[in-house]
């Protein structure tokens, strides 16, 4: 829905390879971040750097992911997941860790898509030296574009 939808987005930041805006939510009180860019790959090895695998390559790229690992795997799409983020702002913001189920999904034009939400699990319970964070719906989308 939020992928066909482009009314109300308004830009925030921009550079030449990635454009971030953001719009109200109609779901909660707060707003939608969208970052967009186009990257010279091929969708299957962008989608490699983003997939939300254990053992993928988000947490050596991504300074705001420390560690994810499947918690429960569902089935071939969805699974339930724990991201674990290091402290930021010079420790001001603790660690935090935030439990998801998660869904992927390929269509037919080859787009991919992650798509993921809050969930409690008795796999993973709180952490001790970690702020249990809260996940909104969120996702993230590898659109092919022509060449």
């Amino acid at each position: 829905l939020y992928r066909r939808d482009p009314s109300g987005w308004r830009g925030c930041r921009s550079t030449s390879e990635v454009a971030v805006s953001w719009r109200p939510s109609a779901e909660f009180a707060g707003n939608l971040y969208r970052g967009e860019g186009i990257l010279p790959a091929s969708p299957s090895d962008v989608w490699e750097c983003i997939k939300p695998v254990a053992g993928g390559l988000r947490t050596k790229w991504d300074q705001n992911v420390k560690d994810f690992e499947v918690i429960e795997a569902i089935n071939d799409t969805v699974s339930v997941c724990r991201t674990t983020t290091p402290s930021a702002c010079m420790r001001i913001i603790s660690p935090r860790e935030f439990v998801d189920v998660v869904v992927t999904k390929q269509y037919e034009d080859g787009t991919m898509q992650s798509a993921a939400t809050n969930v409690e699990h008795l796999l993973c319970p709180p952490q001790p030296n970690l702020v249990r964070g809260f996940n909104y719906p969120c996702g993230c989308f590898c659109i092919p574009v022509p060449g």
